[in-house]
């Protein structure tokens, strides 16, 4: 071929290639093409192409979303941030009114009920409640600058005033007991006067119920947010008497109170009316109770699944039914993977309640960062970093029925905008973004939308990336446009979702007051020292997995001076047994001193006082062999079952003891033994048990325990069995204690999902 021709063939391929003003725009697919259009402006070009593009740019702003029905699931601060800014932020009230409300003022937030921690824990010392502090957060950031002036006849300027005194009234925290109402105000700074009178009326009522009504007057006396106090008011207003809160309350106090403050009536819901708390299963096989619990630990270990527990069966408000119903979008908001968006569509009925909706565009917003004690590590590869396919993992292993039919599009930060400086400076700080791998997630039948909507003032002012609400609602107006020009999902290559149908309840229907006030009765009745039922009630309530029935052989807590300290310390350092003469835990003095330790010792303590006088005889007699000594033989001799007072059943407590290795003998099925070579050191099943018990409720309490279980992490080996049978013994060990000791024995613990892809 000659030059020429060469240059003839280029050429006519150049002009073979078809180009558009739609070509000129960053990114991939049409959503994030007009995405980039609607949120950074015309390209450069000549006008004859951009000019097309600026028609359309102006078509999708000028594009009426008001009268939409949306719905947003969520919890917490990343629920608050996409609804109208985080407004527990100090910088809230400077623009309190941006957000998706402000594109889609008949949205409705149905909110996460799991939250037991802060103020909202302390709440639920003394009521029969749902958490109430995501809703007071979403509640204040759903506050309208349209229907503050059309319902209190306010201009722009006393909107911002009534948003900031809002602000201050709702997020303030006190510790010591208030005097009263002036008093209250004074300390936050408030002066009801700023707002409107129908609300400072409505809100000074409130208040003042606080201090007229007798239900709050142990509640006062604990540290609190006033939002939460205001939002229990509201609620307990439409309670006559007592404490049990029914359904049409909570939705009536609730509603009201959204609507005294410029919020649409039904703004905010509970994706359920029942008290619940959140069950997180680790990779390892230790469930835990409690939201806090499961996003303060650091077990090591991925969650391979959360449960929400309800203190009775389940109740959806009509209200969230009816709403996802004719919602014409559903967006599911960024926040924690196991606290918000699972347990809330692990509530029986409302993941097919969305499916069911198939004329609704479904977004799920995903997180901008691996969350640590969650998605710091991956199902099957802890070593790996966290993806955005995994993400729709653990959604499809914890959802009933799946993913399929939940999400049309995923909304992704793109990092390729983030400077690579401020990603280097949050590497320093350990905190890993999610990284989105296309391919894999459309393969799982998503259609993921990659989109610069972080904050770029937050970026500037305060060197943080986080969703910008208002970058946020707008991709997601863009898409709802250009919907019906999408790609068709593929058909999603996951493994069929076997997720849980029925509600996993209680069975002592037992709300968290409820479980408190009995704990406290059964100390009562406890010999100890003031300062010590104090703390030893705090730890009972912190760790949800502490059964009424492990203070069954439990006669008191006794704090020894440490001159008269009675234990040898030749087996351990905690400072503290169980004396199965006095049925006591005894605590060495100076132990209480350090909160940590007296946590750790108390525990141990109550672990073994399970066993309780199970031992008769406990013996370590010499191994010898031809007049050498070999080692030692721990012997113990067991009480017969009708003597008895223990925790465990003849078959369970058999069953440890073999866990523990201790092996029975075969002329006496009451005796068991260990052999312990030479010198070596040797946990006796006594302080073993106390240890894993301590161990099971916070794995920071036994580095020994810790150690052992460390073998989980480890593949087990096929060419040495001994390996794959410890493997194997120390997980039943784990398994011993969630099903007999701890009481998790539901079937849905034991339920397992196909994993492969």
């Amino acid at each position: 071929m000659t030059r020429k021709d060469a240059i003839a063939v280029a050429l006519q391929e150049l002009t073979a290639v078809s180009f558009g003003p739609l070509d000129l725009l960053p990114r991939e697919g049409l959503a994030e093409k007009l995405i980039d259009l609607d949120l950074n402006g015309l390209p450069a070009g000549p006008d004859s192409l951009t000019a097309g593009l600026a028609e359309l740019a102006g078509q999708l702003a000028a594009m009426d979303t008001r009268d939409l029905e949306v719905v947003v699931f969520g919890g917490g601060t990343g629920l608050a941030n996409v609804v109208g800014g985080d407004c527990r932020h100090p910088g809230w009230p400077r623009d309190p009114f941006q957000g998706m409300k402000a594109l889609f003022p008949r949205m409705r937030s149905i909110v996460c009920v799991t939250d037991d921690g802060g103020s909202t824990g302390e709440l639920m010392k003394d009521f029969p409640l749902i958490a109430l502090g995501d809703l007071r957060h979403v509640l204040l950031s759903s506050v309208q600058d349209a229907k503050l002036r059309s319902q209190y006849g306010l201009d722009g300027a006393q909107s911002l005033a009534v948003a900031q005194v809002l602000h201050r009234l709702f997020n303030f925290r006190f510790s010591l007991p208030p005097a009263g109402v002036a008093n209250l105000l004074a300390d936050a700074g408030v002066d009801l006067a700023g707002l409107p009178p129908a609300m400072a009326e409505g809100l000074g009522t409130l208040l003042d119920s606080l201090f007229v009504d007798r239900r709050f007057a142990v509640s006062l006396r604990r540290p609190h947010c006033l939002g939460n106090l205001l939002l229990a008011a509201a609620i307990y207003r439409e309670v006559a008497d007592g404490l049990v809160v029914k359904p049409g309350a909570l939705i009536r106090g609730l509603t009201r109170l959204a609507d005294l403050v410029g919020a649409q009536p039904e703004a905010v819901l509970p994706c359920a009316s029942t008290p619940a708390n959140l069950k997180a299963l680790y990779a390892n096989g230790v469930l835990v109770t409690g939201e806090y619990r499961s996003s303060s630990a650091r077990r090591g270990f991925p969650i391979d699944q959360v449960f929400i527990e309800f203190a009775d069966e389940p109740c959806v408000p009509d209200e969230v039914l009816a709403a996802i119903a004719r919602a014409r979008i559903i967006v599911f908001a960024p926040g924690s993977l196991f606290t918000s968006i699972i347990p809330i569509l692990q509530v029986p009925g409302l993941a097919e309640a969305v499916r069911q909706n198939r004329t609704a565009l479904k977004i799920l917003v995903t997180n901008l960062w691996i969350q640590k004690g969650e998605t710091d590590l991956v199902h099957d590869d802890p070593r790996r970093r966290y993806h955005v396919s995994d993400l729709v993992k653990s959604y499809h292993r914890n959802i009933p029925g799946g993913v399929p039919g939940l999400f049309d599009a995923m909304l992704v930060l793109s990092l390729k905008d983030i400077p690579g400086s401020v990603l280097q400076g949050y590497a320093l700080e350990d905190k890993v973004p999610i990284f989105l791998d296309k391919e894999r997630v459309r393969q799982m039948g998503c259609n993921p939308v990659e989109a610069r909507i972080f904050s770029s003032a937050a970026l500037r002012e305060r060197g943080v990336i986080q969703h910008d609400p208002a970058a946020l609602a707008r991709a997601i107006r863009t898409i709802w446009a250009v919907k019906d020009y999408l790609p068709e999902a593929k058909p999603a290559k996951l493994p069929v979702g076997k997720g849980r149908q029925r509600a996993v309840v209680r069975a002592d229907r037992c709300t968290a007051d409820q479980r408190l006030r009995r704990f406290k009765e059964r100390l009562d009745g406890l010999a100890m020292d003031g300062a010590v039922r104090v703390a030893v009630l705090d730890i009972l309530w912190r760790y949800g997995d502490i059964r009424e029935n492990h203070l069954d052989f439990l006669a008191g807590v006794e704090l020894v001076a440490v001159a008269t300290w009675p234990r040898s310390q030749e087996w351990d350092n905690i400072f503290s047994f169980y004396d199965p003469a006095s049925r006591c835990i005894k605590i060495r003095e100076d132990v209480f001193q350090r909160p940590y330790r007296f946590e750790l010792s108390f525990l141990v303590g109550l672990g073994e006082s399970l066993l309780g006088d199970y031992a008769a005889i406990k013996e370590v007699l010499p191994v010898a062999e031809e007049g050498e000594r070999l080692g030692s033989m721990y012997r113990l001799t067991v009480r017969p079952a009708g003597e008895r007072r223990c925790f465990l059943m003849d078959h369970d407590l058999e069953c440890y003891l073999n866990l523990a290795r201790m092996r029975r003998a075969t002329g006496n099925p009451r005796v068991f033994s260990r052999l312990i070579n030479n010198d070596e050191g040797f946990t006796p099943p006594g302080l073993f048990f106390g240890l894993l018990y301590a161990w099971y409720l916070d794995n920071r309490f036994s580095t020994h325990i810790e150690y052992k279980m460390a073998i989980f992490k480890m593949q087990a080996s096929a060419i040495i069995p001994y390996h794959a049978k410890t493997f194997h013994r120390r997980r039943a060990i784990i398994d011993f204690f969630r099903k007999v000791v701890f009481g998790h024995g539901d079937p849905a613990y034991d339920e397992k999902i196909d994993q492969s892809d």
